[in-house]
């Protein structure tokens, strides 16, 4: 047995067959468990610590405030990046990078339909930034679930890629031509369920969940809230989950990606506030990453392929591997080019109303 390195600077083993023959397969670069444990309790800490200053201090951030977070959440990713690529090596730091990119665009969605719902229900600004922190907490718990879930199937079932790339298809397509009704009729259903069998008041105290009024306990309209996103994040988290699975299948880095997209996106919703409904071609750009993504699976199965009544069983030779690096460029570009695109739309707009006044 030898080992070898090569011009791409992966790592092969050549194994020596009773006929003389060399068969190379290349050796994967393995995340240290120490490093693994020491980002997930310092990623909790982050998390706990966010939550206990949203509940501490109930208020209406400044946009300058919101900045200065989501800053510091970004230069976190990126530093965690930097860390993958001195412990394990700069393809699994990529594959963090495009996989945190991915989540961070498709959680931008998300407070998309955060807003709607904190509008319908007329939710106190001060208190929002505690229910937004219950709904990303919610989202969390719902990921890591659907994670453990992914990495089984994947794990046990190669084809499931297939399944993965076909719902992603759907899906952005779904997101260009339909937006978010589906969505909403969702939490509809729910929170007529809840309001038929919970006692709840009309009106908001605080952020208390429970309140009592003329003697009887009754819940406060946090809780329909609450129900909604977590609606909302059960409905993303199945789209998301199988986009990032496209970028990487190391379940850690799914979760880090997933943690490090979530965190801060309570101050990016208040820096944002209502721009997030006037970025018009935003939807378009996370359908395309949906779309671009879903290929990929497709393209990865085939290239793996096990299925029986497709090409033999047999991997289908001609289908191409996209690289992580593409993959990131994809992600960057279209967000870029939709946003820019967007924000041209806006000016455009208000020089139109301009010359109408």
């Amino acid at each position: 047995m030898r080992w070898c390195e090569v011009s791409t600077g992966e790592t092969f083993e050549a194994l020596s067959t009773p006929v003389g023959r060399y068969e190379w397969t290349p050796l994967l670069t393995t995340i240290p468990i120490w490093f693994e444990i020491t980002s997930l309790v310092v990623l909790s800490a982050i998390i706990l610590g966010d939550l206990v200053l949203a509940y501490r201090r109930p208020h209406i951030p400044s946009a300058r405030e919101c900045a200065a977070w989501v800053g510091l959440y970004v230069l976190l990713a990126l530093v965690f990046a930097g860390l993958l690529f001195w412990v394990a090596d700069i393809e699994l730091a990529g594959q963090f990078v495009a996989g945190w990119l991915t989540e961070y665009s498709l959680s931008v969605d998300n407070l998309f339909v955060f807003l709607i719902i904190m509008n319908q229900f007329k939710v106190p600004k001060q208190f929002q930034q505690e229910v937004l922190m219950v709904g990303i907490l919610i989202a969390l718990v719902l990921r890591a679930i659907f994670i453990i879930i992914g990495a089984q199937l994947i794990e046990n079932f190669s084809w499931v890629f297939y399944i993965f790339g076909a719902f992603l298809l759907y899906t952005a397509f779904q997101q260009a031509f339909t937006g978010f009704e589906d969505e909403e009729r969702t939490e509809g259903r729910i929170i007529k369920f809840f309001r038929k069998r919970f006692a709840i008041s009309d009106t908001f105290n605080g952020g208390k969940l429970r309140i009592k009024i003329d003697g009887r306990r009754m819940f406060t309209p946090v809780l329909i809230v609450i129900v909604a996103l977590g609606a909302t994040d059960l409905v993303f988290a199945l789209d998301s989950i199988p986009a990032i699975f496209g970028i990487t299948q190391n379940p850690f880095l799914v979760f880090a990606a997933n943690v490090f997209a979530l965190m801060g996106l309570r101050q990016l919703y208040f820096l944002l506030g209502d721009l997030i409904e006037k970025l018009v071609y935003l939807k378009y750009g996370i359908a395309f990453i949906l779309g671009f993504i879903g290929v990929k699976l497709v393209l990865h199965a085939m290239h793996g392929n096990e299925l029986p009544f497709l090409n033999g069983g047999q991997p289908i030779q001609w289908a191409p591997e996209i690289s992580t690096w593409i993959s990131l460029a994809v992600i960057v570009g279209a967000m870029s080019i939709a946003t820019v695109a967007s924000l041209f739309r806006l000016k455009r707009d208000r020089q139109g109303k301009l010359r109408q006044s």
